[in-house]
């Protein structure tokens, strides 16, 4: 099959011809017909020492954990469950599914899993990638391929969302119009958030978050962010979300929010960063950090696609073949502008 390879940190990524992924007794093979170019990819080809508790990817590794597709194979012990041609997305983790993670909807915690995609397992910058079948998630006949892409993406927003216990009429500041604060602002408005104000220093990026769901957007480059958060929803935000993940983030999200006020990491960080707990201490702030989600979660943004009550569309910047990946890959390092762009394979 054809993938994408990884050629070694900074180095552009190689179109070659693997071999084809082979199911084992509880896979299956889904022949890829989207995946999305997430920021964590990005980072991971460049990375060439230990980083953040992440090590360098392999040369040969094959990227690409956010991806929609058709089963094609399957193991031996899921055959009378699945058939040839399901459409599906799945979880990007290889997982035993029996254990007390995997039985709670957290496959990325199970003792002997296995990330898709970033270094352990081949992941699905490919035109075929094997799955784990209790992972894997079927599409409604509503939810197209380039929709189903994008699950991964919101899943991560919809846990953060979660974890922000939010009341119908709360008010709330994202911090960062990537693609997860984008999906944080879709949830909150869908959780009845009366004010989802989404910060950043692009404005095409507000304007994607914009379409998704945010009620206001904030230039932070050129306007002063707490002065207009208070003169939209007339006081400080219930919630203030770090989509942003550098040093400096956490200690303004703890600027920004109100005594009593509630703080939601999802930007991953990593590098050291300093704050001043003053501050958080005397505001009485509770500040959650969240990563991933549970498969419960993938499975509810699957369904409410299916049932059009939340729309993905407007993440979606455009869409490349293998033979303008390398390229798309390595411009979206540098540019700022795009939200989601997609590899389909068989353009």
């Amino acid at each position: 099959m054809k993938a994408a390879i990884f050629d070694g940190p900074r180095r552009p990524l190689l179109i070659e011809e693997i071999a084809d992924p082979v199911p084992g007794p509880g896979d299956l093979v889904v022949r890829v017909m989207a995946c999305g170019i997430c920021g964590s990819d990005l980072h991971l080809a460049d990375v060439d020492g230990i980083a953040g508790g992440l090590r360098p990817l392999p040369r040969g590794a094959v990227m690409g954990h956010e991806f929609a597709g058709e089963v094609v194979a399957m193991g031996r012990d899921v055959r009378a469950e699945w058939k040839a041609g399901a459409r599906v997305s799945a979880l990007p983790i290889s997982s035993c599914g029996s254990c007390d993670a995997c039985r709670a909807g957290k496959g990325g915690r199970c003792p002997s899993g296995s990330l898709l995609g970033l270094g352990a397992l081949p992941g699905a910058y490919a035109e075929y990638v094997r799955v784990s079948a209790h992972e894997t998630v079927r599409l409604p006949d509503a939810v197209d391929f380039q929709a189903g892409a994008t699950v991964e993406p919101i899943a991560v927003g919809l846990h953060a969302a979660a974890a922000a216990h939010l009341a119908p009429g709360e008010s709330v500041l994202v911090m960062g119009a990537g693609p997860i604060g984008s999906a944080v602002a879709l949830w909150c408005r869908f959780f009845g958030a009366r004010h989802v104000i989404v910060t950043d220093l692009v404005d095409a990026r507000l304007e994607c978050a914009a379409n998704l769901g945010a009620t206001a957007c904030i230039n932070s480059g050129i306007e002063n962010v707490i002065e207009r958060a208070k003169a939209i929803a007339g006081e400080r935000p219930d919630v203030v979300f770090d989509c942003v993940g550098v040093p400096g983030t956490q200690q303004l999200a703890m600027d920004y929010a109100p005594t009593d006020g509630r703080i939601v990491v999802a930007g991953v960080c990593m590098e050291p960063d300093r704050i001043v707990p003053v501050k958080a201490i005397t505001k009485e702030l509770t500040v959650s950090y969240v990563f991933g989600y549970r498969r419960q979660e993938f499975a509810f943004a699957v369904d409410m696609l299916g049932a059009g009550r939340i729309d993905t569309r407007a993440m979606i910047s455009g869409s490349v073949g293998f033979d303008r990946f390398p390229a798309a890959f390595d411009a979206l390092k540098r540019s700022k502008t795009e939200c989601k762009v997609l590899l389909e394979p068989g353009l």
